[in-house]
């Protein structure tokens, strides 16, 4: 009966609910504003970088983005995203399956703890860092004294970024899944499979475009993220320096054409990162007409 559905836009103008029979003006109104917010406040700042990235040429260009600390914060930029985004992933999933698929005490504080990173700022999350492993913090002399070192390197910067970004795969999956029930799951069940089992053959497939949705968003905020990393970073230049720190020292310091430049590198990730999310949507928009 598929060829039987009927779509909004497909209906004559009488069936068409109310608010869907603006006049031509108000669409071409509604739409140029929208054109004109989206031109200000994101189309024009991309093609501002860009002509301040290669105002003065195209080996001024090369020369900022190769610069040794550039590439160093580049690979720090890409190491915390690999590191961080697998282990959210990991934790999302985990977390969707089981609050959508179990019952058990404490499912509403989870949930609420999934959020918290919505609803604290990424400058008092890194503080919380610098207070818990610091070295006048609650567990930082203790780590130092046995050659651990948290903040002002890499680990403090992996976990600032974890925290940030660990709701997006978990908050992805949760309404994809409660949406989705669990008759599949129970009827695996009935035919003698067993957890892991289930989940691999059962839950993930109906999942995996939604998944790949949690992950896009959390990789973009993981490379983008500023607050968090700069508390817990100390600015060294050349070691924990991600791409946005290193874009801000840039600036700092009048180097304006350097710092456009790095900052183009972020977008060009920004926009592949979009690429391939509105691919992934994309999909994930037909599996779900398809059920």
């Amino acid at each position: 009966m598929a060829g039987a559905v009927t779509t909004v836009t497909e209906l004559s103008a009488e069936q068409r609910p109310k608010h869907l029979n603006e006049s031509r003006a108000v669409r071409i109104t509604l739409i140029t504003i929208a054109l004109l917010f989206v031109g200000l406040v994101v189309v024009l700042p991309m093609i501002t970088v860009i002509a301040q990235a290669f105002r003065k040429g195209w080996e001024a260009y090369v020369s900022a983005i190769s610069e040794p600390d550039a590439l160093s914060a580049l690979r720090l930029t890409l190491l915390t995203a690999l590191i961080a985004v697998p282990l959210n992933t990991l934790f999302g999933a985990a977390a969707a399956w089981a609050i959508t698929k179990f019952r058990f005490r404490g499912k509403n504080l989870l949930i609420t703890l999934i959020d918290l990173p919505f609803a604290v700022s990424p400058v008092i999350s890194g503080l919380v860092y610098i207070l818990l492993f610091g070295a006048q913090g609650l567990l930082g002399p203790w780590l130092i004294d046995h050659g651990y070192k948290i903040v002002f390197a890499t680990p403090g910067i992996i976990l600032a970024t974890m925290f940030v970004t660990f709701p997006f795969v978990a908050r992805e999956l949760i309404p994809l899944m409660e949406t989705q029930g669990t008759q599949d799951e129970e009827a695996a069940v009935s035919l003698g499979a067993k957890g892991w089992r289930i989940f691999f053959k059962v839950t993930l497939p109906n999942i995996k475009w939604g998944l790949l949705y949690g992950i896009i968003l959390c990789n973009a905020r993981a490379m983008g993220e500023f607050g968090a990393v700069s508390v817990v970073s100390g600015h060294i230049r050349g070691e924990t320096n991600t791409l946005p720190l290193h874009i801000e020292i840039l600036y700092n310091e009048y180097q304006y054409t350097a710092s456009f430049a790095v900052a183009s590198l972020l977008m060009l990730l920004a926009i592949v990162t979009l690429v391939v999310k509105g691919l992934i949507e994309g999909r994930l928009v037909r599996s779900r007409h398809k059920e």
